[in-house]
């Protein structure tokens, strides 16, 4: 691999601006070796034999001594080239606060010296925008350390308070840079002290929302110092990952200087090869002496996160230390291959048999029959049938979010080196579609020879539900435990909103299931199917002709956008962004026009109509909006691509464009979801609400894309690379420490 994509491959994508421009420096080089061609070509073709060649020795030397004499104004950490003629002075110029280097072409009366003094220009313009960089990230992993050593100092003096018998042999009391101790022969008197002090003004930080509540209706818990063992052991564990999610932040700082450093050297080399000059010596050792080089902060920070973490988190156990903070890339697996081609093969295969069995069988040409399985059993998998298509353009999301360096993983907050990549989904989606067709087919089967059997062949369907929700809440380390765990506290979260603080994750899951709203219909259907024993005749008539099924669905449509609406009530509450006022009264329309859609249909009239009409406009105005301007980031007039962001990720703005197109277009297919219209003569009902919503989850798939593009692309505006974790404790000063 060529070292720029090996560059670009290895950047920390939120960084990625900051990192050195070696592919515009490239291009700079070429257009050297362009321009020395044209001016090689006019001087060949102007030249007259008895004219002597113009001499550009006295003219160098005039410019070398002026150049010295410019140079000789710069500080100390000027360098010089002493092998044969100088072709630059690098110098650094101290500023008020910082050092600014630049670099001096002695050679630009040469061929091609003007587009290689751009070169320079351009190469020093880079250097200082690295160094910049790199300073301030130190500067915040410094004021970080300082941070987490307050933190330390506060558990360590909890342990003490509690006499947590794992702590006897060590007592280590942290200065704010973890590098000062208190001498471990200090008595325990003292350090109960010590500890007392500490805790005075401290109280621990909770999530759970019981305990909030307790915590908002109690008296502040530092005054009375009442602190309990689980309460030290969850902080302890989100100390923990304070200090795993510290470190991963200076390994990924080290490879940015790193990087950064070998980049600069490339790209000198490649200037002296393709300009056969020696100016690579004189700038690199400018890089070494540097800030980039010399500084031995981040490397010092590193040993000492990492002897705190042995010792109070490990046990004294360098290896697993080591091992927890050091986390091995991630590889692909080729059985996951594998395995996916086959489950996708054996899909095909059972449609197919499928399509066979229907067409030879002529199941479909009794028309009573055919209704009444379409009305029945046909709501019973297609439930399955949405969860494979939806998993299908989330891999097709991964897919193309890890093609464009969209770091998907940080931004939804999965522990490292545990999300699944776009062929673990496909792995599962496969698997779940052979499920689902194998059952489909043996359900037919069965219908059909064992006519005795008919409560058995119903009840197929429900066995699969069973199986899938065992899957899922299954607690042994199969199946891809910590990413089943973590969408169910996704979903506890959404159920449990407003108690919880809403993340990313939190509001991503909710917006998924604004678009699921027919596969919940269908699992109340299941309940009404099953739990009133309909499905011992294949008779679902009470269940959708009862005034309380209907009164169901209809919450059952509304309770995603509620969600929605208290998440972003919720957020607004929190100070996150004044915003979610008129995002909260998006989905707020939506219920309004959900319940004037249900009224209509139930008792009619002109005046029900136009309500509902014009309710219905309204959220599907709003929300269309709201998807290109505010979650895509999109129709910006004065931006940069006109009517879209200024940066974007995707090669062509066509794209977009079309994108904007389709999502207009498939958001009403999903008024048709919601509000219920649902009448075509060439499909019968059943499947054209399978169609419609169908079309909702692929509007949604592709939203998805461009909604986590646009949270990427202000992560980078920001910087923000690594997720804040929260830290146990807080206090109601900052005298102590």
């Amino acid at each position: 691999m060529k070292f720029g994509k090996e560059f670009t491959s290895q950047m920390v994508p939120e960084w990625q601006s900051a990192y050195m421009n070696y592919n515009h420096l490239k291009i700079l080089i070429k257009e050297i070796l362009i321009f020395r061609r044209l001016q090689q070509n006019e001087s060949t073709t102007s030249y007259q034999p008895n004219q002597p060649l113009p001499s550009k020795r006295s003219s160098r030397k005039r410019k070398v001594s002026l150049n010295r004499a410019f140079g000789g104004l710069s500080n100390r950490h000027s360098v010089n080239n002493d092998e044969g003629d100088e072709v630059i002075l690098v110098s650094g110029i101290q500023s008020s606060s910082d050092v600014d280097y630049r670099t001096v072409f002695l050679r630009s009366s040469d061929d091609a010296g003007q587009s290689e003094l751009a070169f320079f220009k351009r190469l020093d313009e880079e250097f200082n925008k690295v160094i910049g960089f790199y300073k301030s990230k130190v500067g915040e992993m410094v004021n970080e350390a300082d941070e987490l050593s307050k933190q330390m100092n506060t558990l360590i003096a909890l342990r003490i308070k509690l006499e947590d018998p794992d702590y006897c042999g060590s007592s280590r009391i942290f200065s704010s840079r973890f590098s000062d101790v208190i001498q471990e022969s200090k008595m325990r008197k003292e350090q109960e002290m010590v500890s007392t002090d500490i805790l005075n003004d401290v109280k621990i930080n909770v999530e759970n929302p019981v305990a909030s509540l307790k915590t908002a209706l109690s008296k502040s818990r530092s005054k009375s110092g009442l602190f309990n063992k689980k309460e030290t052991r969850d902080a302890e564990q989100k100390l923990k990952q304070a200090f795993i999610e510290f470190h991963q932040k200076l390994r990924q700082l080290k490879s940015y200087a790193f990087l950064n450093q070998l980049a600069f050297a490339k790209i000198m080399k490649k200037y002296d090869k393709s300009t056969s000059r020696n100016a690579s010596k004189a700038y690199l050792e400018m890089v070494e002496r540097s800030y980039l080089n010399q500084s031995d902060e981040v490397a010092k920070l590193m040993e000492s996160v990492e002897a705190v973490f042995v010792e109070h988190f490990c046990n004294g156990n360098r290896s697993l230390g080591t091992k927890t903070l050091r986390h091995k890339a991630k590889t692909d697996m080729h059985r996951v291959t594998f395995f996916t081609g086959c489950f996708v093969g054996i899909s095909f295969a059972l449609v197919v048999a499928i399509i066979l069995m229907i067409h030879i069988r002529k199941l479909l040409n009794n028309s009573k029959g055919r209704d009444l399985y379409m009305t029945s059993v046909f709501p019973l998998y297609s439930v399955f049938g949405y969860l494979v298509l939806h998993m299908l353009m989330y891999a097709g999301n991964i897919y193309f979010w890890k093609r464009y360096r969209v770091n998907y993983a940080f931004i939804f907050g999965f522990k490292p080196n545990t999300e699944l990549g776009y062929r673990e989904i496909l792995l599962v989606a496969s698997a779940l579609s052979v499920l689902t067709l194998a059952a489909a087919i043996s359900n037919l089967e069965m219908d059909i020879d064992v006519k005795s059997h008919r409560t058995v062949t119903e009840l197929v369907p429900l066995g699969l539900v069973i199986v899938v929700l065992l899957i899922a809440v299954c607690p042994f380390d199969i199946f891809y435990r910590t990413n089943r765990f973590f969408l169910i506290k996704c979903i506890w979260h959404c159920v449990s909103v407003p108690l919880y603080k809403v993340t990313l994750p939190d509001f991503f899951l909710a917006d998924q299931l604004t678009s699921q709203v027919q596969l919940f219909r269908n699992l109340e259907f299941y309940i009404c199917y099953y739990g009133w024993g309909n499905y011992k005749k294949r008779d679902s008539i009470e269940c959708r002709g009862s005034s309380i099924y209907d009164n169901i669905s209809l919450a059952i449509a509304i309770i995603p956008y509620y969600i929605r609406c208290l998440q972003c009530v919720r957020r607004l509450l929190d100070g996150e962004d004044s915003s979610q006022a008129v995002n909260g009264l998006k989905y707020l329309s939506t219920i309004v026009a959900v319940v004037a859609r249900t009224f209509y249909v139930q008792k009619k009239g002109l005046t029900l109509k136009l309500v509902a009409a014009s309710t219905s406009v309204v959220a599907t105005v709003y929300n269309t909006y709201w998807d290109l301007v505010c979650d895509w980031g999109l129709l910006r007039r004065d931006s940069e691509n006109p009517w879209l962001r200024d940066k974007l990720l995707l090669p062509h703005r066509w794209m977009y464009f079309l994108a904007m197109v389709v999502n207009v277009i498939l958001r009403l297919a999903w008024m048709q979801t919601v509000f219920d219209f649902h009448e075509a003569p060439f499909l019968h009902r059943t499947a054209l609400v399978a169609l419609i919503s169908s079309l909702e989850i692929i509007r949604r798939g592709m939203w998805n894309f461009f909604r986590l593009e646009n949270e990427h692309l202000n992560n980078v505006g920001k910087y923000r690379a690594f997720k804040s974790v929260p830290l146990p404790f807080s206090y109601e000063n900052d005298k102590h420490l």
